[in-house]
């Protein structure tokens, strides 16, 4: 059996639940500032964790775990590296431990999901549905123990007689593992449905490892102190918090809950700093407004289309300025010191034309792109269609493009965060070389973008005009099964 190098208490300890797509890096240093002990990332599947690279990014001092599209599936830095638990979707002993190994060096402690009910989960017999087959659960388990460096939990759910529910925790306990949360509702309960707080309590009493009670949020705690009734209600060692913790991360702060948008604003602050993709971003504030979400702040939220924009919408917009202006500052110092990692494309530069141009989507028509307007003008000209030549550089993983146009390349020398922007980059300088309409608003349309506006003046019924005559509908959706008393699709257990 291998050594744990590093003990993680659970005893008396707040601490925030894992929760699909919000217990990103930027929530679990929210919860941590304001007050909580042990911080859980979102579930991750383990086939997916397997196909990471683990990446130093020295430009945010984090560590990534990066899948093969170059997304960013595990995020962490040294700030959470004693306090965050990695969460694993697995139904596999042996794939378990390969990723618990991966990440081992870089959290606090390994748990095992074995509560979550959703389809997505247990289809691959993970979740929930592990709670039907024991000996699976004892050999991930004690596979897991013997194998990471790291103390290993597990949560649960609990199952139809209490009989059979302890009978489980005990042959839990048995593997060696730190602790257990009870998540104390059944497989077919959701949060409209009572939490079991006497159920929870007889496992606490049973084991002599510590129970973590969880389900709290819809009947018990809207408060801090409604945590420590929690507790004392469950006799478990420590709580774990998750609608309520998603809601206001300042759940944890022993002087009462901050002000909505003071807790907003600082959230958003990480998420810049750390740079977590937008639509991430805009969920979980999303999730935070709730009821607020037709209010004026909650329309501007609902259209914006970026972090910058995220940002306007909070009084941020000189925030966002600074940040970006340092972390650029940080690309180009490392760069400075690795020249052999920028990356440049392979094309004798001395025939490429050049330009410092970014695409930016809200400076053009709805339905128009540089590249759209490019294709359709070779398409008339009766040339070959452009071809696009996109490299990333390995250091910051950004991306520029070259486009070929009538044996003519062009490029922008300003590299971006996806291949696609890189693209209509590129086309926008073969555009503007060229001196052609490159779709921008107010540019005068030829016809193709008249055509494109009279196919749409011609149904108003169609679906773009559709989603636009319900504002606030996507972000509504959320929380139409939240206010029905049903669970919200996206969120982990």
């Amino acid at each position: 059996m291998i050594e744990h190098t590093l003990s993680l208490c659970y005893h008396n300890k707040l601490i925030l639940a894992p929760m699909v797509r919000v217990g990103t890096l930027p929530m679990r240093l929210l919860a941590l500032d304001y007050g909580a002990d042990i911080v859980y990332c979102e579930e991750l599947i383990d086939l997916k964790m397997l196909q990471c690279k683990r990446v130093v990014n020295e430009v945010l001092s984090t560590v990534d775990f990066v899948a093969p599209d170059d997304r960013v599936v595990f995020r962490t830095c040294e700030r959470e590296q004693n306090r965050v638990v990695f969460q694993m979707g697995t139904s596999d002993a042996e794939r378990a431990l390969a990723v618990a190994r991966l990440v081992e060096n870089d959290v606090a402690g390994i748990d095992v999901n074995m509560g979550c009910p959703k389809e997505y989960s247990t289809k691959g017999g993970m979740g929930a549905a592990l709670l039907s087959d024991p000996d699976k659960i004892e050999k991930i388990l004690s596979t897991l123990v013997k194998g990471t460096r790291r103390p290993v939990t597990c949560k649960i759910r609990i199952l139809p007689s209490l009989e059979d529910t302890l009978s489980l925790v005990k042959r839990i306990e048995r593997t060696g593992i730190a602790a257990v949360t009870v998540h104390g509702r059944k497989r077919e309960e959701r949060p409209q449905h009572p939490v079991s707080c006497e159920a929870i309590k007889a496992i606490a009493e049973t084991l002599s490892i510590p129970v973590i009670a969880n389900g709290g949020s819809h009947d018990h705690i809207q408060k801090y102190l409604d945590i420590e009734d929690f507790r004392q209600a469950t006799a478990a060692s420590s709580v774990m918090v998750a609608r309520a913790a998603m809601w206001n991360p300042s759940i944890f702060l022993k002087e009462g809950l901050r002000p909505l948008e003071e807790v907003m604003q600082k959230y958003i602050r990480y998420a810049v700093q750390y740079e977590n993709h937008y639509t991430n971003t805009k969920y979980c504030l999303c999730q935070m407004l709730r009821e607020q979400l037709e209010s004026p702040q909650g329309r501007l939220l609902h259209a914006a289309q970026s972090s910058q924009e995220i940002c306007e919408a909070f009084g941020l917009g000189a925030f966002y300025e600074e940040m970006t202006r340092e972390l650029n500052t940080r690309r180009a110092e490392l760069l400075a010191r690795t020249p052999e990692a920028v990356g440049e494309p392979a094309e004798d530069p001395s025939g490429v034309i050049k330009m410092a141009v970014k695409f930016d989507r809200r400076a053009y028509s709805p339905q128009i792109t540089p590249k759209m307007c490019l294709l359709e003008w070779c398409r008339k000209e009766k040339l070959a269609q452009p071809v696009y030549d996109t490299v990333q550089r390995p250091l910051d993983r950004l991306f520029c493009s070259v486009v070929t146009v009538a044996e003519q390349k062009y490029q922008s020398t300003l590299w971006d965060k996806s291949k696609k922007l890189a693209e209509q980059a590129a086309a926008i300088v073969c555009l503007r070389s060229r001196g052609l309409p490159e779709g921008r608003l107010g540019e005068e349309s030829p016809s193709w973008h008249k055509r494109k506006r009279e196919a749409t003046d011609q149904d108003p019924g169609g679906p773009r005009n559709q989603e636009q005559a319900v504002p606030g509908e996507l972000c509504k959706k959320l929380f139409v099964a939240l206010g029905s008393g049903e669970e919200s699709p996206l969120e982990g257990w």
